[in-house]
């Protein structure tokens, strides 16, 4: 009796099976390794506007998006109040073209809500003065950011809390909500 039978023998298939299992293990990986640098990359945009918004200051002696002084930087068409304090309607978004036009920051920034940065996870952000509920200052507003990535940042910067301490957010962070609407990081 002949017996030409056909099939993959357990050895085979725990073999597909491992290299299956690897493959998978390295695309969560993968994943978790992009959504790491992307929280990187929302807390370093905090840094460089920070770090723009003050060597600005030290320029020109006047807050950008607020300043009133008649071309500075050159070229400027839109100018603040210069009262101090960065308004969250007209004076925020000429933050950005003030700092372009410094050569503070590279971009094309006309001033307009419609050209605000996004962040890495899609929505935009502005500095402007504002309460977020610890204390009237000047804050970095990012909107729309993933519950899980305000969590992140506010436990390793802060207390964890959305509504204590100096990072806030508007709404709590919870697995089922939607992205936050506001986080607030402080200048």
């Amino acid at each position: 009796m002949s017996r030409n039978e056909k099939g993959f023998t357990l050895v085979e298939i725990a073999i597909v099976l491992v290299i299956i299992g690897l493959l998978i293990g390295g695309v969560l990986k993968g994943q978790a390794m992009i959504q790491n640098a992307k929280v990187k990359r929302v807390v370093k945009s905090a840094d460089e506007v920070r770090a723009a918004f003050y060597t600005f200051y030290d320029k020109y002696g006047a807050y950008p998006g607020d300043e009133n002084l008649a071309n500075s930087p050159p070229n400027d068409t839109n100018n603040g109040n210069g009262n101090g304090l960065i308004a969250a309607a007209g004076e925020a978004p000429q933050l950005f073209e003030d700092l372009v036009l410094a050569g503070i920051i590279d971009g094309s920034f006309d001033g307009s809500a419609t050209s605000l940065p996004k962040h890495a996870f899609g929505g935009v952000y502005r500095l402007y003065w504002t309460n977020p509920g610890g204390g009237a200052n000047h804050y970095i507003r990012y909107d729309n950011l993933p519950w899980d990535v305000a969590l992140e940042i506010d436990t390793k910067y802060d207390d964890g809390v959305f509504n204590t301490g100096t990072i806030r957010a508007n709404e709590a962070y919870a697995a089922a909500s939607s992205p936050v609407a506001y986080f607030y990081l402080p200048l």
